[in-house]
């Protein structure tokens, strides 16, 4: 696999040539000699954001659908392990047999891809991102972003390294209700944030308790999906929607739906860039079956501040309470306390969050402004750590300390192994 940035046909590197004409500042400014046609505005085939699609599914086939809605992007590429999903993107985004491929690597040497969409199960969201990165393409990757701490870390940095636009697919940031609601707390018109309530759905899938190994279906490479997690029989609730609710690969719905609710609570509570201090958790684990992420879930985040963050089983939606009001969303719906609140304009001088309309646009313009997304790495994975940082606190049952600035434990060396996972060889990050 390459290792280099993508080029242009011209030879000019994308990257660099934006990077270029942009440090020429908005006085000096100059198109450089030869510019991609996409820089411009033009929607010609050939000069389109060239995007290749990692992970076909269900969520794959719908990010690979609204790309596609997108003038200026062509869908040139497509992978998945599974030959059913891959058939379906081939024929959806008529692509040539050529342009379709089992392993991502292949796809990722390709020069003439810009960014990739990564919709892969959890387990492999971080090793593919990295080397996404590393091969020089710009990368739209699913949530929960990462299956641990470690992980997220080293994605992270690689995306600041490499000067990567990274957008996480945490979408809710991209709607107006939560926006407009982090920015009524922000603003301290609920007062001084006291605590913060997330509700997350209980699982939406049962539990297999009279599972079977099976053979491996005709055009599905079994191998490389589990990839980096350990061999396990195959059976067909192990992969696909349902690989969520199993640990080797995800961590049921608080990755699910907390890399959603718990992403706004960091964002209104102004936490983007650390964490809570202690976390205290209490979970319902399976006892059988094939599933092994927990029913239900009672954990409480505590920040150096004060804060209090409860997360529980509950419907999907984030309330944060301060000492003159409070502030509730869900997605479609935003009411306050006072009700006047939500007919309040934040002033000039008041503080603005990112504003983003559409969650795939704005990774689309900030590959052509080289301007950060609403949810880059660094803020994909602290939102993710919060969800990580539960499941850790619930299967040890104990109450832990956090350091969110070296993103260890300070009080449980136990909980600091549970930070890393093991990788089946030969892949390691």
């Amino acid at each position: 696999m390459k290792n280099e940035k993508s080029k242009d046909k011209s030879g000019f590197n994308r990257r660099d040539l934006l990077k270029g004409s942009l440090a020429a500042g908005a006085g000096a400014f100059a198109i450089p000699a030869i510019v991609p046609s996409w820089v411009l505005g033009d929607s010609a085939p050939s000069n389109r954001i060239a995007i290749g699609v990692i992970g076909t599914g269900g969520k794959g086939m719908g990010n690979l659908k609204a790309f596609m809605n997108f003038p200026d992007v062509r869908i040139v590429a497509a992978c998945d392990v599974d030959a059913a999903h891959l058939h379906e993107a081939r024929e959806q985004a008529e692509l040539t047999a050529g342009s379709c491929y089992n392993d991502f690597r292949e796809l990722l040497a390709r020069d003439d891809i810009d960014a990739v969409a990564v919709n892969t199960p959890d387990h492999w969201h971080v090793p593919i991102s990295i080397d996404a990165i590393k091969a020089g393409k710009d990368v739209f990757c699913e949530k929960p972003l990462t299956l641990t701490i470690g992980g997220g870390r080293m994605l992270a940095d690689a995306s600041k390294r490499y000067g990567a636009v990274f957008q996480t697919g945490s979408q809710q940031r991209s709607d107006v209700e939560f926006r407009f609601g982090c920015e009524l707390v922000r603003n301290g018109r609920i007062g001084r944030l006291q605590t913060i309530e997330v509700g997350i759905p209980g699982n939406n899938r049962k539990n297999p308790l009279d599972w079977q190994a099976q053979p491996v279906p005709e055009g599905f490479d079994y191998d490389m999906w589990l990839g980096p997690a350990q061999n396990a029989p195959y059976t067909p609730e192990r992969c696909h929607y349902t690989f969520r609710f199993l640990l080797d690969y995800s961590g049921g719905q608080v990755t699910n739906w907390g890399a959603h609710y718990l992403d706004i609570a960091q964002w209104g509570a102004n936490a983007d860039d650390s964490g809570p201090v202690e976390i205290d958790g209490k979970g319902e684990f399976p006892t059988n079956g094939l599933f092994t992420t927990a029913t239900k879930v009672d954990v409480t985040y505590t920040y150096a501040n004060g804060v209090k963050l409860f997360l529980r089983t509950d419907k999907g939606y984030v309330r944060f309470n301060g000492t003159k009001g409070s502030v509730f969303i869900k997605r479609g719906l935003i009411e306050t306390t006072p009700k006047s609140l939500v007919t309040t304009v934040i002033g000039p001088d008041e503080i603005h969050l990112y504003r983003s309309a559409d969650h795939k646009r704005n990774f689309l313009d900030c590959i052509k402004s080289r301007s950060e997304t609403v949810v880059p790495a660094e803020i994909g994975h602290r939102s993710a750590s919060l969800c990580h940082l539960a499941n850790i606190a619930m299967l040890t049952g104990r109450p832990l300390k956090w350091d969110p600035q070296k993103e260890r434990f300070t009080n449980d060396d136990a909980a600091n192994r549970m930070l890393n996972r093991s990788m089946r060889p030969p892949w390691r990050l």
